[in-house]
């Protein structure tokens, strides 16, 4: 268990904002917060991670917690500071993911860096860029639980599509506060949400399921005037996995792959042509073998794009059709 909330509350102004809660987190959970603003989400999450302690009750974490939060301030970036000095952290040129070291270059791409952006500036970088830099250094972090408050403000859809990804490969447990229905939907396989007078009620899947089993829209109708629930206590998800769906590096490849393939035919052709011409060995044998050697070299590198391109497609149609 990573972390366990018995019977907590706590009170600002006189108003409730959590009252008796119950809660218990274990590994590999997906969990959204939602409700209206003030209705007490940072307040909760804050409580469950031991940032703020509860007026009554008790908040334990487990032993082995490894706690990680996305910044979303953009501007306290260092404009100064590069792009593998932020994900190094100033030292080396590997970053160490899930206990395992990787070249800087390679975690940055897996984010849509291209490799010569590793000593551009950070005031150089779009906003998109930026957020997806932060997300790279928050996931660069050991942890088994990741707190995310409002992930998707102000993303671009390629920085979103990287957080989806990301956060559907994490392998420990996601706590994250949204308003994004489709998002959440996408993710999570628990919600949690507020009835009113600081009681909390978790449902299992996502945004969708919350309003089929409760039947009430957070977005149209306050906390406050939402119907009471019985039960004060909220146990453990128990839910299926979210389907599975294409990665944004898979449906990239996916998307650019023709174009790549076409591109390595065209030189493959030009290089074949050349070695037609039967006096091009007798006039210039080591040029003759150089473009031997190019061509073996894109016959390899074309086979590899056509392979990897027929398995993708085989998985998307696998999916659709699953």
């Amino acid at each position: 268990m990573l972390l366990e909330a018995r019977g907590i509350s706590v009170n600002f102004g006189g108003v409730r904002a959590v009252d008796d809660v119950t809660l218990s987190l274990g590994e590999r959970e997906l969990v959204g917060i939602v409700g209206p603003n003030g209705s007490g989400k940072t307040t909760l999450i804050n409580m469950l991670t031991g940032v703020s302690p509860p007026d009554i009750g008790s908040v334990r974490l487990g032993s082995g917690l490894a706690l990680a939060t996305l910044n979303q301030h953009r501007d306290s970036l260092d404009p100064d500071t590069t792009v593998t000095e932020a994900l190094t952290g100033g030292d080396g040129s590997t970053v160490t993911v899930n206990g395992q070291a990787k070249h800087v270059v390679s975690y940055m791409k897996d984010f849509l860096f291209a490799s010569e952006q590793a000593g551009t500036p950070l005031g150089k970088l779009s906003g998109g860029e930026r957020g997806r830099l932060m997300l790279a250094q928050t996931l660069a972090n050991p942890s088994n639980l990741l707190v995310l408050d409002e992930p998707t403000n102000d993303l671009d859809m390629e920085t979103l599509d990287v957080l989806e990804d990301m956060l559907a490969a994490y392998s420990g447990t996601v706590l994250l506060i949204s308003h994004d229905r489709d998002f959440l939907d996408r993710l999570v396989n628990g919600v949690i949400v507020p009835e009113g007078n600081g009681r909390w009620i978790e449902y299992a899947g996502g945004y969708s399921d919350m309003l089929a089993q409760r039947g009430v829209d957070l977005t149209r109708e306050s906390a406050k005037r939402a119907p009471q629930r019985a039960a004060r206590e909220i146990k453990p998800i128990v839910a299926a996995p979210a389907k599975r769906r294409l990665l944004f590096k898979e449906k990239h490849a996916l998307e650019t792959l023709p174009a790549t393939i076409a591109t390595l035919q065209a030189e493959i052709n030009a290089l074949q042509t050349k070695l037609d011409d039967p006096r091009f060995y007798a006039r210039d044998r080591p040029a003759f073998e150089n473009v031997t050697a190019a061509l073996g070299d894109l016959q390899v590198r074309m086979a590899a794009a056509e392979e990897q391109w027929l398995e993708l497609e085989i998985l998307r149609e696998d999916l659709a059709n699953s």
